[in-house]
């Protein structure tokens, strides 16, 4: 068996001095389980026989490169590489692990554009029209026919990253707290607002650091429940970046975004955030919110383990989707997303095995134990799994869902979004800026959006 490899990479800079050395430049379901898991493939004696001779003649080495801290504690604990080894005897797979998913987009780009990317990379939605021209074709893998998600991310009909995780988002909540302050779970977004300010004025006269919203602005991204998923959330369009660049005037009143800003900007101006959400991150509110010191989180499935990590007790602990819907007449639209998309690079020199370990992830061999591990949900049709029953909550309270399959937007969207510096997480933080004005803000990127269009030739 070779030696296992582990590189611990926590800067761009160390990553990126390392990988472009000596380089000389180059040219990115609810289904009962019994149904689903007929929908996976199986192997005869004589094509298992086959897939053994075969993956003895794979060797060489492979580098794997992520961000996630929960996947690289599995990895490790679960010893990955001897596991795959057992398998294929001649290879080696070196682990790159960087320190956050913001460093590693950036070392991403900087190696795409060096021909240096690894063989095995993640994406998110929105970054796989990014590095589309360095990603190979994993459609006729099992990996991606047993995937209940891979083919609705497709591009120009290839599957080109196969999402190991099916997201969805919650608001964690306190049932005690929510009891003593005689609320009720809301189901529009009005009642969720009220919610939200009579817990700030319960706990807030007696606790002047409460937080009816735990939302750690410091770090902007926190508010991407509300900034980045409202408005696809608003008219059920999980497309609505790919829609706003084909308009002029994406913002104008009655838009689906103007609509949903509105609505954040009226949560996070009524005070439900505490005194100082500005200069709180999202560790520090995930705390305050395990202690306590707050009602109400929006976060993904993958925050239930940050949570539990810092709570006492969390037989209180509840979920409910975000009630974005103006009635209980209008559809309860609930966002669901891929996450992770494990692709193969076409820098690869060893494809072949590259493949072979995408193949091997997403099998008996490795994925059941690790999705089991995760509070994520499975995309695997032949490795069903039930809900954590801390978010199995949500489900039960809201049987009518309308599900939204999100997209974070294309090249087109990328380019305008570039161009006219449209950061929606970054707007959110400025919703708390003292003589932030929302309306001007959107009629001035109403301007700056139509020149970028008419600038960049799209249609």
């Amino acid at each position: 068996m070779k030696n296992r490899k582990w590189l611990a990479l926590t800067t761009v800079c160390a990553m990126t001095a390392a990988s472009l050395m000596g380089c000389s430049g180059g040219t990115a379901s609810d289904a009962p389980a019994d149904t689903q898991a007929q929908t996976g493939t199986t192997q005869t004696e004589a094509e298992a026989g086959e897939s053994t001779e075969a993956a003895k003649e794979l060797s060489g080495t492979i580098t794997f490169t992520i961000w996630d801290n929960n996947l690289n504690d599995f990895i490790e604990q679960n010893d990955m590489v001897g596991k795959f080894q057992e398998m294929y005897p001649d290879a080696e797979i070196e682990v790159e692990k960087i320190k956050d998913d913001s460093e590693y987009w950036n070392a991403m780009k900087m190696r795409a554009s060096a021909n240096q990317l690894p063989d095995v990379m993640f994406n998110k939605p929105f970054t796989l029209s990014r590095f589309k021209d360095y990603l190979a074709d994993l459609s006729d893998t099992e990996a991606a026919k047993n995937n209940e998600l891979a083919e609705g991310y497709a591009i120009d009909g290839k599957i080109l990253g196969i999402p190991m995780t099916s997201g969805y988002e919650y608001v964690y909540y306190w049932k005690d707290m929510f009891k003593e302050a005689d609320v009720e779970v809301p189901t529009t977004w009005p009642e969720f607002v009220e919610a939200a300010k009579t817990l700030q004025d319960y706990y807030g006269k007696d606790n002047p650091d409460f937080m009816a919203v735990a939302c750690g602005l410091k770090d902007e991204w926190p508010d991407y429940p509300y900034m980045e998923f409202m408005p696809a959330l608003e008219s059920g369009n999980g497309q609505n970046w790919n829609t706003m660049a084909a308009q002029d005037e994406p913002f104008a009143e009655g838009t689906d975004i103007e609509k949903a800003y509105q609505k954040v900007n009226e949560l996070f101006t009524s005070g439900a955030l505490g005194k100082d959400p500005l200069g709180l991150g999202s560790d520090q509110v995930t705390a305050l919110f395990a202690a306590k010191e707050a009602a109400i989180i929006a976060l993904g499935d993958w925050g239930l383990q940050n949570i539990q990590s810092g709570a006492e007790d969390i037989s209180e602990l509840g979920t409910f989707y975000l009630p974005t819907r103006n009635t209980e007449s209008d559809p309860y639209n609930v966002i669901v997303q891929g996450d992770s998309f494990m692709g193969v690079t076409t820098h690869s020199k060893n494809p072949e095995l590259a493949k072979a370990f995408v193949e091997w992830f997403y099998s008996d061999a490795w994925y059941p134990d690790y999705i089991n591990y995760v509070s994520s949900a499975s995309s695997m049709t032949n490795f069903p799994k039930e809900k954590d029953p801390v978010l199995a909550q949500a489900d039960e309270l809201c049987p009518d869902m309308n599900l939204v399959m999100y997209d974070g937007g294309g090249d087109d969207f990328t380019a305008i979004q570039n161009e006219t510096a449209f950061d929606y997480k970054k707007l959110g933080a400025q919703m708390l800026t003292e003589g932030f004005d929302l309306t001007q803000t959107l009629t001035d990127l109403n301007t700056k959006w139509k020149a970028a269009r008419e600038k960049l030739g799209i249609q």
